[in-house]
Order: C-alpha cells, then sequence, then structure tokens
C-alpha cells in the first residue's frame, strides 16, 4: 500500500534528521503555532525525493491518504512533505480540489498554503478549466486563505493567465484588512507583470483608490 510504504521510509528518515535545536528557532520564527523537527527545507525536500524514490504512481486516494495522514501529525514538517508530495505527484482528478480546500484552511498558515495554491492547485485547475468556478468561488470566501489561493492560483501560468480573473479577484479584495491577502495582490500581480507589465501598470494606475500601499508596492516593485 503506497501510504505504508511512504511512512515507512519518511519516519526514520526525519527521526535521524531531527535537531532539537533548530526546531526550536524554528517554532519560535514560526509564532510558536507549530512543533518542529528541527529540519530545513532543503533538506525535507532532499528525503522527500529518496523517500518517493522508486514507489508506483499513486492515484488520488493515496495522495489524500498520505496527505491528511501528515496533516494529522504535529510537527510541521509532516505538512511540508505533503506538499513536496502533491507537487512531485500531482492528483490527476477535480474531486481532489476538495481534499486541497482541507488542507488549505487547516493548520494554515503561508508555509504551506502557498505551495497548495501556486503549485498544486494552479495545476489542477489548468488541467480542469471547470475548476476555475470553485476559484471564484473561493476569492469571496471568508476564510483568507481561501482568497489568497484563489489570488495566487494563477501565479505560474504566465501568458495563459485569465486576466479577468485575476484582475477582478484583486480589485474585489484590495480592500481586505489582512496582510496576507493584500500581499498576495501584489505578488500576484508583480509575477504577471512579467509577461504583460502594460496591463499591470494600467490596472495599478486604474485602482490606487482602492488597493492598498502594500498591495501596489508589490505590485511595481519591477515595473
Amino acid at each position: 500500500m503506497f501510504s505504508e510504504q511512504v511512512f515507512e521510509r519518511l519516519k526514520p528518515a526525519f527521526e535521524a534528521a531531527r535537531d532539537p535545536e533548530r526546531a526550536a528557532g524554528q517554532q519560535a520564527y514560526m509564532r510558536d503555532q507549530f512543533p518542529y523537527l528541527g529540519l530545513t527545507l532543503p533538506v525535507v525536500r532532499k528525503v522527500s525525493r529518496d523517500v518517493l524514490r522508486g514507489l508506483p504512481r499513486p492515484a488520488d486516494d493515496d495522495l489524500r491518504e498520505v496527505a491528511l495522514r501528515c496533516w494529522d501529525l504535529p510537527e510541521r514538517e509532516w505538512q511540508y512533505f505533503a506538499c513536496e508530495l502533491l507537487r512531485a505527484k500531482p492528483p490527476a482528478g477535480p474531486d481532489f480540489l476538495a481534499t486541497l480546500r482541507q488542507l488549505i484552511t487547516t493548520k494554515s498558515w503561508w508555509d504551506t498554503v502557498d505551495p497548495l495554491a501556486t503549485r498544486v492547485t494552479g495545476d489542477l485547475v489548468r488541467e480542469h478549466p471547470a475548476l476555475a468556478h470553485d476559484m471564484d468561488a473561493w476569492s469571496a470566501e471568508e476564510n483568507m486563505w481561501l482568497v489568497r489561493t484563489a489570488i495566487l492560483h494563477q501565479l505560474h501560468w504566465g501568458a495563459e493567465t485569465d486576466t479577468r480573473r485575476l484582475f477582478s479577484y484583486c480589485a474585489n479584495q484590495a480592500s481586505h484588512r489582512d496582510f496576507f491577502v493584500r500581499k498576495a495582490i501584489g505578488w500576484a500581480l508583480r509575477h504577471y507583470a512579467r509577461t504583460d507589465p502594460s496591463a499591470v501598470r494600467a490596472y495599478v494606475d486604474a485602482h490606487r483608490d482602492v488597493l492598498s500601499g502594500l498591495s501596489i508596492r508589490e505590485a511595481t516593485k519591477h515595473l
């Protein structure tokens, strides 16, 4: 069974790399929201590659089981592994979006939400365009992490970006009270400016009265 194979490899690898001193610093940096094993992200990524090497291609149900098990474990590195797994072995079916919603809205912080948003959710929506309607709904949610995900899910789409959606999400949430949403607006616009700087410049100029200073600074950083 895929999940058992993963955890048989992963648990001893994580335990061998444990660093309690570093873990204390990581936990403090993340405002004591999560306990840590003390692994750096490069170590997590290397362990992830080693663990997944040679394993069969997982079905979506396998991915769901591993990800949810990782989310149930206390240390943050388990959730990082789940994000790496979903990037390396992306889910195939549109129904997996429900699982992504669960992950995004549980133990939520930028360090897991962003890879799930910009890579896993974005790739799934690009593969299944009908899911864009779900992004429309997420963009208007009360949960700020779903809003952030909707704004960021096209981050790596380049010329394929649906600018009507991107710009409307940004405009609709321009006055959002939370830093992470305002930051996401600026980040998404700045990234799209690599593809169409004139469109971003025109958008910012037309919306200066509603965009926050943070969003404007981020969006225009390289214009």
